[in-house]
């Protein structure tokens, strides 16, 4: 916690439901902490842990760079979403989280969806990215997915100078609910989409429905194209892909898409690859939750996520500037937003 400065980490334990959950709160400096509510089968607390820190902090980010009043958080739940997720389960997290007082409010993740937010909010108010039905943003998979696409306008606009996407190559690591929103406003635009999945047939399915080429996933990112765009889970950039890597910008939705944050920066610098930081474009899905917090509508949503190209386009500029990188420029960004409100508080 004291590494990256984190404020709180929380732990439920709850046998009688099998519910094992933690909440880490990094920053609330600009806000309240919001974050996504991630259910997996971790091998360990410590690895559970240390990704809820860590998405926990980038999500500080996300929602600084964005110029959203929230900070970051994160909730992560032990288990397998599939075979011991319950009701009961989710409404015991919900209680949860009402006992943290609105210091948390919860969304989705990886593991859980919009009919489990309902259950948690059957027991809290302390929730954003409920359906339209409940007078909630509905799902904000469209928007992650919006920001992200503007987000590699604006690289291909860096590298080319203009930021038409016609004809330009694409390969798209993963394509669940973003993946396929992504993949769908890339071939809008007439670029190359090459697709894939860990699972063959999703794969299969979404190549067929937007005439994309199909690929291995395990080798996605050594492909000849302009873009990478990983929107599965993290860790695809490292050192141990970056030199394999033969694409020109990273640019997807998946978070904490660095491992060896350090190292992979630097290959990434030696390689010549141009890398537009996740915790920069995909703040599609977390301002549609501020949207919703805030009771703002459809068009200034809209606003705030085409902001996204805008704020690529600044940290780009940033970068050249000072002669650091892409990453360095982001964070600096995000840090200074906070800074000067925390000095505003004062």
């Amino acid at each position: 916690m004291s590494q990256a400065d984190h404020q709180n980490l929380f732990f439920c334990n709850d046998p009688q439901v099998g519910l094992k959950a933690i909440v880490a709160i990094h920053d609330t400096t600009l806000g309240p902490a919001i974050g996504g509510v991630r259910m997996l089968p971790y091998e360990s607390e410590k690895e559970a842990i240390e990704d809820a820190l860590r998405l926990s902090k980038a999500i500080t980010y996300k929602a600084s760079l964005a110029g959203l009043n929230l900070g970051g958080g994160c909730a992560v739940i032990i288990g397998n979403n599939r075979t011991d997720k319950s009701e009961v389960l989710m409404r015991r997290f919900g209680k949860f989280v009402e006992g943290l007082n609105g210091n948390f409010i919860a969304s989705i993740d990886v593991g859980t969806t919009q009919k489990d937010l309902e259950y948690i909010y059957a027991e809290t108010n302390y929730v954003a990215g409920l359906p339209t039905s409940m007078n909630g943003g509905g799902d904000t998979t469209v928007f992650a997915a919006r920001g992200v696409f503007y987000g590699i306008k604006a690289a291909i606009k860096e590298l080319y100078g203009d930021d038409s996407l016609a004809g330009r190559k694409v390969a798209v690591q993963g394509v669940g609910s973003v993946g396929e929103h992504l993949v769908s406003m890339l071939r809008a635009e007439n670029a190359r989409v090459y697709v894939s999945d860990m699972t063959e047939e999703r794969k299969m399915k979404v190549a067929a429905k937007y005439k994309a080429e199909p690929i291995q996933y395990a080798t996605s990112y050594e492909l000849d194209i302009d873009v990478y765009a990983p929107c599965a889970l993290g860790g695809t950039v490292n050192p141990d892909t970056v030199p394999k890597m033969r694409c020109k910008i990273i640019a997807g939705s998946a978070n904490n898409q660095l491992k060896d944050e350090e190292t992979t920066i630097q290959l990434l610098k030696e390689h010549n690859i141009l890398y537009t930081p996740d915790f920069l474009i995909n703040a599609g899905a977390l301002i549609s939750c501020y949207s919703e917090l805030e009771g703002y509508g459809t068009e200034r949503t809209e606003s705030l996520i085409r902001n996204i190209y805008t704020a690529t386009r600044h940290v780009f500029q940033l970068a050249k500037e000072k002669n650091i990188t892409t990453y360095e420029a982001a964070k600096q960004l995000a840090e200074k937003r906070i800074s000067d409100m925390a000095k505003l508080k004062r």
